[in-house]
């Protein structure tokens, strides 16, 4: 597994797969060839199907800002490796100077055909969560102690507390915003309307409902509109695992300490479903990256509960369980409907299977291993409709129904 520097990355949303992943390895091929004046993209699969949306074209040609830049939408084309697929090619006057096929795996990391060696190294030896688990237990230590074992403790806690401001960040930032969310679907922002809504009566049930859904709703209507996310594990899925952590913050009074080590928790349970099966909602619809997420949390708040690493595997498998075959059909492509809500369910789910975990036995006859396994099986048998190219499920209904007729006619 590689380092959880690796998982986390900071940048602009709406998507990990859609623009970080393009953007990087654009500026990538841009500095090989610097005396290139003009570039050609062509792209493939869930790219071209959703890349309006995900504002991919936008940020290829904000990245080749002063280049003549040709984009291409190939919607017909079978992508037999990797649904997002694209190619690039750059160009002196009419002379080809190169030319590569990238594939964007999730998460913003992305791969050059026939260079392998360009992905990072893995770090971590352990293989998957049982492993892991074997080693702590002998070791008698906890997950954060793992982490800072292998990526070393000062350099890793530096790295997560920026990981931990910029959260925080973004969520007071999507509180304090109203308006409407750019697209065509002219959504309307919600997060400050529930963070400040007034009960007569509001029991603590509604009042936790109402606070984790504001702070998920804040993370991700700032990455559906381009603003500043940590992937966690993507883009569509990073509203779940701040908001829980905001939460338990707020409400258990938790210092930042101690979230920086739950989130090394939930970036070891990320790594084991990026390693083992897939981040990617083109690969295998949203259980990828919802499921994931609420793994990640689920991890997270069992950890901050002082739950031993048997009842966090729990928590992180009952999390991911219960999202399987979970589609991707964000309608139009945008990441909005039903992105955004679909964050702040998983973010509710997540702190209720870590508690739920203390009432489960220690051990399961359902491992997290076997779970991910499960989830890459079911994700690779999802027709493609199904999987982030908006032509199945609410993206496919949505587009036929008389709201859909009315809002062309308007």
């Amino acid at each position: 597994m590689q380092s959880l520097q690796e998982l986390y990355k900071i940048g602009n949303g709406p998507s990990s797969s859609h623009t970080m992943g393009p953007k990087r390895a654009t500026e990538m091929f841009k500095n090989k060839y610097p005396n290139a004046d003009r570039f050609k993209i062509i792209l493939y699969g869930s790219l071209a199907l959703t890349g309006k949306g995900h504002l991919t074209d936008y940020i290829i040609r904000k990245t080749l800002e002063g280049y003549e830049t040709e984009i291409e939408f190939d919607t017909k084309k079978e992508c037999t490796v990797h649904p997002n697929t694209f190619d690039i090619f750059a160009y002196k006057g009419f002379e080809l100077l190169g030319t590569g096929r990238v594939y964007s795996i999730g998460g913003g990391t992305f791969k050059i055909e026939g260079e392998e060696a360009c992905l990072p190294k893995d770090i971590y030896k352990e293989k998957n969560f049982r492993e892991i688990t074997e080693y702590i237990k002998i070791n008698n230590i906890d997950l954060y102690d793992y982490v800072c074992l292998i990526e070393g403790k000062e350099e890793i806690t530096e790295f997560l507390d920026k990981v931990w401001q910029s959260m925080q960040n973004t969520i007071k930032n999507g509180l304090g915003t109203s308006g409407i969310i750019p697209g065509r679907l002219k959504l309307e922002k919600k997060a400050k309307k529930i963070y400040e809504s007034k009960f007569d009566f509001e029991t603590e049930e509604i009042k936790k409902t109402r606070l984790i859904s504001s702070y998920s709703y804040a993370t991700s209507e700032e990455n559906a509109s381009g603003g500043v996310i940590v992937t966690a594990p993507t883009c569509g899925s990073c509203g779940v695992l701040p908001a829980v952590m905001y939460y338990m913050k707020k409400e258990y009074n938790i210092k930042d300490e101690e979230i920086i080590k739950a989130l090394a928790v939930a970036g070891i349970i990320g790594n084991v479903v990026k390693s083992n099966a897939s981040i990617s909602g083109a690969e295998c619809g949203c259980q990828a990256e919802i499921g994931t997420a609420c793994a990640m949390a689920a991890g997270a708040a069992a950890y901050l509960l002082k739950l031993d690493i048997d009842r966090i595997e729990n928590s992180a498998e009952v999390a991911m369980e219960h999202h399987l075959g979970l589609t991707c059909d964000p309608i139009y492509g945008y990441v909005q409907i039903p992105c955004i809500e679909r964050n702040a369910v998983a973010a509710m789910r997540a702190l209720d299977s870590a508690t739920l975990s203390l009432v489960l036995e220690r051990k399961k006859r359902i491992s997290f291993d076997l779970v991910v396994e499960t989830m890459y099986e079911t994700g690779k048998d999802l027709s493609q409709h199904y999987r982030e190219t908006s032509e199945g499920g609410l993206a496919k209904k949505y587009c036929r129904n008389k709201y859909f007729n009315k809002e062309m006619k308007e």
